[in-house]
């Protein structure tokens, strides 16, 4: 992604250090998750999300066990499993319910670390796209246990918890993004194709693309209603119009970026340049506002 320039660090250097945060044995993965606190928010009927450090977590939890979507880093596996402890006493049992299902929204290591975890200890069927098995068969790091072992292309439906649940395949962060529809409850975790007030990390090392990305989101959005609640990959819980916002910030900037390239600027020139004033806010620490347009320069 930003392996064209010495002040960006190069999407290899990025996947080494996603690699190294799925040990729980280095004192770095120990001391940066230690503080770190789970918090829960209920959203709809059995439908809450999980916030920590990563990816949020969606989770159905009722009378037929609990499905969560995505798992964080792997240290924080622990936390999260005494999370979703206290979510089941709240189903009218006294017992902790393991972790049925998850569901892997997309292969990095901030969203499917505690895969291994939640199969070894909890006996978890974990779902993903194929091309998020491929990509986790490529980390030598990591265990049989952390693979998905239900795979699908274009998605699966999964009823459970008084809610169909509809995994959808869709492009644009890398090559094996899923979202989930929770059709009674009207909720939607769309994984990394929504970063909610922030610049998104498209991997284009990884099958990811600016215009499938905006192709994706657009078309997620004739999908909802304006009383769905979205849980985004990163960020708070949203809405409709937040989702909007968001899209329309990414047509915004790829245009400018677009057509300033067509005039033959450098991407030093486009640097300068910047982006408008009002998307300004959306920079943040892993997706600068200059990060975000080199990645915009080099998709067209």
């Amino acid at each position: 992604m930003f392996s064209h320039f010495s002040n960006l660090p190069s999407m290899s250097v990025w996947g080494i250090f996603i690699a190294s945060i799925f040990s729980t044995n280095t004192a770095f993965a120990q001391d940066r998750f230690a503080k770190v606190q789970i918090t829960t928010q209920a959203i709809a009927n059995n439908v809450y999300m999980l916030v920590g450090s990563g990816g949020n977590i969606g989770v159905s939890a009722g009378h037929d066990g609990i499905l969560i979507i995505d798992d964080q880093y792997a240290p924080l596996a622990p936390k999260i499993q005494a999370a979703l402890g206290e979510l089941s006493s709240t189903q009218n049992t006294d017992e902790i319910v393991p972790v049925k299902y998850v569901i892997n929204t997309h292969f990095h290591g901030d969203h499917v670390g505690g895969n291994a975890h939640f199969h070894d200890n909890n006996g978890a069927t974990i779902f993903a796209h194929h091309n998020v098995r491929v990509r986790l068969l490529d980390n030598a790091a990591l265990s049989q246990s952390s693979l998905p072992v239900v795979t699908y292309d274009n998605g699966i439906s999964i009823h459970m918890n008084e809610d169909k649940l509809n995994v959808m395949h869709f492009a644009g962060h890398t090559d094996g993004d899923s979202v989930v529809l929770f059709e009674e409850a009207n909720v939607l975790h769309t994984g990394d194709l929504f970063f909610n007030g922030l610049f998104p990390y498209v991997d284009l090392d990884n099958g990811g693309n600016v215009q499938a990305y905006i192709d994706s989101v657009n078309a997620l959005i004739t999908q909802i209603d304006e009383q769905t609640k979205i849980i985004p990959g990163h960020g708070p819980l949203a809405t409709k119009a937040d989702y909007q916002a968001f899209v329309s910030m990414m047509e915004a900037t790829y245009n400018a970026v677009k057509s300033q390239k067509a005039q033959g600027m450098t991407l030093a020139e486009v640097l300068e340049i910047g982006v408008a004033e009002q998307y300004a806010s959306y920079d943040w620490r892993f997706i600068t506002e200059a990060r975000w347009l080199a990645t915009l320069y080099h998709s067209q």
